[in-house]
């Protein structure tokens, strides 16, 4: 069976790893080609057909293109015969996994990813001030999704795994590694024991690897 498509981004990038998640959910085969940051998206070649240049970026074996995360992921998901089950049966269903997907690039994008930008990556210049700033809505970010899992909930939406939880968990990852300390951990039980059952997942673990803790908190210091 021919590849599906091909999705084009650096080897680390959580949003083409989740897509890449759905697409194996979904029975569909996508091609991963060689790709350096700066260089493959600043080709010509690829800007004739993603002229913003950005990542992850798709190509169906049909031709077809598409950018933009959220819509990549729902185009996956929507293409396979597990098309209900991973974007809603319902209208509120489907609702509700737009929302936690619209939650994870918002709020867990920017407020865990930009924190590990500047300190840990040093991607970009400290700014005391924003770091605070995206850290103070990170707890608050945990403590929503603390409280949507309460009662050992296994999913986000429903009584399945859907494409809500690949969105979230895909940041949720990160917020652990850097954030998630002994402490945190401890104030967050129904988090942490949703972030374990997905990390034995044979799919998220082909991706994502083990569950990572931190044992200090990524500080402006890192």
């Amino acid at each position: 069976m021919a590849p599906f498509g091909k999705i084009y981004s650096y080897p680390t990038n959580p949003r083409a790893t989740r897509v890449m998640i759905i697409a194996e959910m979904n029975g569909l085969e996508i091609e991963i080609p060689p790709f350096t940051i700066g260089e493959t998206n600043k080709s010509a070649e690829f800007l004739a057909k993603f002229p913003l240049g950005k990542v992850p970026a798709f190509e169906g074996n049909d031709g077809f293109l598409l950018t933009e995360s959220i819509a990549i992921a729902s185009y996956v998901a929507q293409a396979g015969p597990k098309a209900d089950q991973l974007l809603g049966r319902d209208a509120k269903s489907q609702a509700l996994i737009k929302q936690w997907a619209s939650f994870a690039e918002s709020e867990l994008f920017n407020n865990a990813f930009m924190p590990i930008a500047m300190a840990a990556l040093k991607l970009y210049p400290m700014n005391e001030v924003a770091f605070d700033r995206h850290v103070e809505s990170l707890q608050k970010d945990v403590k929503a999704l603390e409280k949507a899992l309460e009662g050992g909930k296994k999913y986000l939406v429903g009584d399945e795994v859907t494409m809500a939880d690949f969105m979230v968990l895909s940041w949720v990852y990160y917020v652990m590694k850097y954030f998630g300390d002994a402490e945190m951990r401890q104030a967050n039980p129904n988090l942490v024991a949703y972030f374990e059952s997905y990390a034995a997942v044979p799919e998220y673990n082909k991706y994502f690897g083990k569950a990572e803790y931190c044992e200090k908190v990524l500080t402006k210091d890192a």
